[in-house]
């Protein structure tokens, strides 16, 4: 009975769309993390675990952090089921506070466009990177379409570029690597994804 609450949870947070998105990121990612194998990765934001549990072969832990506690539970449910051995989940919001943690690799995927004040929680995640740690961002390209109270419109590269840097990132690279139909709030969009190390 339980597994079928979950299965229900997933289903909801988990659609086809949102699945979809996960894979092209999955996809994109997977190259950065080669040679990780005795790294640690954070996966700040991450949902029910979308992106971070299809990589959990190329690290040595997965941790999944995330503020909703529901997606947390089906994050769990899912390592149960694909029995998973190397990744956890923490109910922590860094807006708050941060815990005293350490990664080698901290994955955002999707959420810098939630967090209002983005140089604040790049500099929480900088602090919680080893040295020569790595930081990749997933995010939405600038899009002047989209206007909501709650959400940034995207990123432009130099600006983000800059406040990495001011943070103390190094070896910073921005590139555009996906445009999709109806991606973001229903328009269509462009994704991008930033490496830089601590």
């Amino acid at each position: 009975m339980e597994n079928n609450v979950f299965e229900q949870l997933a289903k909801r947070y988990d659609t086809e769309d949102r699945i979809e998105i996960a894979n092209i990121i999955v996809k994109e990612v997977r190259p950065h993390l080669q040679n990780s194998k005795t790294k640690t990765l954070i996966d700040y934001g991450s949902g029910t675990g979308l992106v971070s549990l299809q990589v959990t072969d190329l690290v040595e832990s997965v941790m999944l952090i995330d503020s909703s506690k529901q997606m947390l539970e089906v994050a769990e449910a899912k390592i149960k089921q694909q029995s998973i051995t190397n990744a956890t989940v923490l109910y922590s919001d860094f807006t708050e506070a941060t815990p005293d943690l350490k990664a080698d690799i901290v994955l955002m995927s999707l959420v810098l466009l939630h967090i209002k004040d983005t140089k604040k929680i790049l500099q929480e995640l900088f602090n919680i990177l080893n040295d020569g740690g790595q930081l990749i961002i997933i995010d939405f390209d600038k899009n002047e379409n989209i206007n909501h109270p709650k959400v940034h419109n995207g990123f432009i590269h130099h600006e983000l570029s800059k406040t990495l840097s001011e943070v103390g990132f190094t070896s910073i690279e921005i590139r555009t690597f996906y445009h999709g139909k109806k991606i973001f709030m229903n328009q269509d969009a462009a994704m991008f994804i930033a490496t830089s190390i601590k």
